[in-house]
């Protein structure tokens, strides 16, 4: 019997070779399609900054802490430092003075215990007669009345109490002083009843002292080109709004044919003047005795000069709140002190040496020689028995202030109680009156 053969066994078939991986290849990532540019709404521009001018105590310890060491100046004359261009590039919004007024004062808008508006104050045709009833106290804000009476010997005439006297001279401090009810009382020139008028404090004037001649000369920095009035237009002038060079500064330019948009005015307080000047962060700035002569005494050489005006800052005033008025017996004292004030002016005129040494001397800290000089540029006090030129006067003040924004349209002439108008000339000498 045959044996069947076996079976072949069964070969796997070769495994074919593994071909290489293939990378694949990824296509670039297309590119979203950027979305189309819209124009942005311009953004409202911001108020500049106008650096700080640094303060100093007075304005002639800037002079020697500062000896001709004028700022680097263009060949244009104009400053190179960042700070000075700053301030020429500077747009001033002329309503923001009003806030020079200062946020103390302007918070006291809305106190309980602020003034009355102007206008909501109703006054007696006449003055009350007799005197001041006992216990009737007045403060009243003029360092110079109060020394002027002392030193000649008039304060024992004083028929009531003098509760203090604040020291303040500044218009805005004044203002808010009223505000406060802590003065009664004050000496300035004439625009800061103006400003308080406008921000609704009522006020009247019963005194007018006037000025014969000009009291501030426009000094300009070391290496200006500015020459004379007529290279007023696009400078830097420092202003002081609530300031008798505030006015001085608008009717300069008023007689060039300008306006406050014609220039670019810095403000800053009178006491600052001097070393904005020396920096050169202002053009020109008004100064007054004995700091102009000292400036240019330093300065001249190195291209400072002084620019002369006919321009009058021409009232004194004496003025009180309306509310004042209203009592009778306070209303009895500022009646009975008025000619006591014209006649301390006209004490200090006729004793030059002794009110120097009094007030200039042992009070303000300057040396003799410079309070001549400051006696002398304010000249013979005069008192109007008539203040129908003092009323025109504020009134083109008060224009001028409101066509630059600087208040709104203020009345001037109710601003002067005229039951008053008679005291002061009739006080003095022939000398000193005017009609």
């Amino acid at each position: 019997m045959t044996t069947p053969p076996k079976p072949k066994p069964k070969r796997n078939p070769p495994t074919p070779p593994r071909p290489e991986p293939i990378t694949p290849i990824t296509p670039p990532a297309s590119k979203a399609p950027k979305a189309p540019k819209f124009p942005t709404a311009p953004t409202a521009p911001t108020a500049p900054k106008i650096p700080t001018v640094p303060t100093v105590p007075t304005a002639l310890s800037a002079l020697s802490a500062h000896p001709r060491e004028p700022a680097p100046r263009t060949h244009a004359g104009r400053p190179e430092n960042p700070v000075a261009r700053a301030r020429e590039r500077a747009v001033v919004h002329r309503r923001s003075f009003l806030g020079l007024l200062g946020g103390a004062g302007l918070a006291l808008t809305g106190c309980a215990g602020a003034r009355t508006s102007a206008g909501a104050v109703s006054l007696p045709r006449a003055l009350p007669s007799g005197a001041p009833p006992p216990g009737t106290r007045l403060a009243i804000a003029s360092r110079t009345t109060q020394l002027q009476l002392a030193a000649s010997g008039m304060a024992k005439e004083l028929t009531f109490h003098v509760s203090q006297w604040p020291n303040l001279s500044a218009g805005p401090d004044i203002i808010q002083g009223f505000r406060a009810h802590s003065v009664d009382l004050a000496v300035n020139a004439g625009i800061p009843p103006l400003q308080a008028a406008a921000i609704g404090v009522a006020n009247r004037i019963v005194g007018v002292a006037v000025k014969n001649r000009p009291q501030y000369v426009f000094a300009t920095a070391p290496g200006s080109t500015v020459r004379g009035l007529e290279d007023f237009a696009g400078r830097t002038i420092a202003f002081s709004q609530g300031q008798a060079q505030g006015v001085v500064v608008l009717r300069a330019l008023k007689e060039q044919g300008l306006s406050a948009g014609d220039v670019t005015l810095v403000p800053l307080p009178s006491t600052q003047f001097l070393t904005a000047l020396q920096s050169g962060q202002v053009d020109i700035a008004p100064l007054g005795e004995p700091t102009l002569t000292k400036y240019l005494t330093q300065y001249r050489g190195d291209g400072a000069r002084a620019v002369t005006t006919d321009v009058l800052d021409l009232l004194t005033v004496l003025w009180a709140p309306a509310e004042v008025l209203a009592d009778p017996a306070k209303a009895a004292a500022v009646r009975d002190v008025v000619p006591l004030w014209a006649r301390g002016q006209v004490w200090a005129w006729e004793h030059e040496h002794a009110w120097i040494s009094t007030y200039y001397v042992r009070d303000q800290g300057v040396t003799a020689a410079d309070g001549a000089r400051i006696v002398a540029a304010q000249g013979r006090p005069y008192f109007p028995r008539d203040w129908s030129r003092a009323i025109a006067w504020e009134k083109e003040t008060s224009d001028l202030m409101a066509a630059g924004g600087f208040i709104p349209k203020t009345e001037a002439e109710p601003l002067f109680d005229r039951r008053f108008e008679h005291l002061a000339a009739a006080a003095v000498p022939a000398a000193y009156r005017r009609p």
